[in-house]
């Protein structure tokens, strides 16, 4: 009798065993996916944000440009409207760099740590935002 006690125990024991390193690793898998939906909504934030004040800066400066055409008509060779139109230009040109700034975050695709670790990948190195 003694020798079918440890063989039902250790089946047992085996099919417990399994069933916790299967928990384990659906848990570890879930937190991986928590992690990076994080990360991705924390990029789309930054993104959103930074069309917001894109389109803040191109309204901006349309306003300017139209401005300073006004003005331009009106005083013929003042400097006040090459004073807006250079506002203007800056405007454009710091939407341009915030378009730049948002094409570099958006260029990394959500979820690439979990679709890595279901592959097999090595992880990568931590990256600067």
């Amino acid at each position: 009798m003694a020798a079918t006690s440890p063989s039902t125990t250790g089946l047992g024991t085996a099919l417990a065993r399994l069933l916790s390193e299967t928990r384990a690793l659906f848990s570890d898998y879930a937190q991986l996916a928590v992690l990076d939906a994080r990360r991705a909504a924390i990029r789309l934030a930054w993104i959103l944000g930074a069309v917001l004040i894109a389109a803040v800066l191109i309204v901006t400066a349309w306003m300017g440009l139209v401005a300073s055409g006004i003005v331009f008509a009106w005083g013929h060779g003042a400097s006040w409207p090459v004073a807006l139109a250079v506002a203007a230009v800056l405007n454009l040109v710091a939407a341009g760099a915030l378009g730049w700034f948002t094409l570099r975050l958006a260029k990394e695709l959500p979820f690439t740590a979990l679709l890595r670790q279901l592959r097999g990948e090595p992880p990568e190195p931590p990256q600067k935002v």
